[in-house]
């Protein structure tokens, strides 16, 4: 039940090494105007891999990642990352938030400071949230799962387990794309102990 910080600290011998793979990916042929009709298309695929090498900052996005605090801890034998942002209104409402498929946590990083701390962006502080937004087992920091049946049922269960372990009783849950699967399932997985999701 131990949670531990978690800080993103990708070695740049890691991205070295990816920038020297995509340096060498050998381009497969495709039909003459064929287009997305058989596939990803050659030249969409090669822009995707100039953009990575070229243009895309990792250590912007890490930094950017960064500034909230983030956590791992191990549920269901799965190291489970998420970031906790703290809303500085004390009667905040707690809030589970799941991205989507094949999506991370980053979908979220726009609203995280609008619904975390609205008096600072001219809303009102009644609708700030304590935030909770987990990485899906499979996805991001989470890392690899290490065994099979991570259905939305299970991953319920164990985003019951993780609010249960901050302390939360009482919660919203919001998701989006795979994440909308997964949300309604919270509340049926909340112990009844507990008040639950709502």
């Amino acid at each position: 039940m131990d949670i531990n910080e978690y800080r993103i600290d990708i070695p740049q011998a890691d991205l070295d090494d990816l920038d020297q793979r995509l340096s060498r990916v050998r381009w497969t042929n495709e039909l003459p105007d064929g287009g997305a009709d058989y596939g990803v298309s050659l030249e969409y695929l090669q822009g995707l891999v100039r953009r990575w090498r070229e243009e895309y900052d990792w250590r912007r996005w890490e930094a950017r990642l960064n500034r909230y605090p983030q956590f791992t801890t191990t549920i269901d034998g799965q190291n489970v990352h998420f970031m906790h942002v703290r809303s500085p209104e004390a009667d905040a409402t707690p809030l589970l938030l799941t991205h989507g498929w094949p999506t991370t946590v980053v979908e979220y990083l726009d609203v995280i400071d609008r619904l975390s701390d609205p008096r600072a962006h001219g809303g009102d502080p009644a609708d700030a949230f304590h935030l909770v937004i987990p990485s899906v087992p499979g996805f991001g920091f989470s890392g690899h799962t290490t065994d099979r049946g991570w259905s939305r049922y299970r991953i319920a269960k164990a985003w019951a387990e993780l609010m249960h372990r901050l302390g939360y009783e009482q919660y919203g849950a919001h998701g989006n794309d795979g994440g909308s699967l997964i949300s309604p399932e919270v509340g049926a997985a909340t112990p009844s102990t507990s008040s639950g999701c709502t």
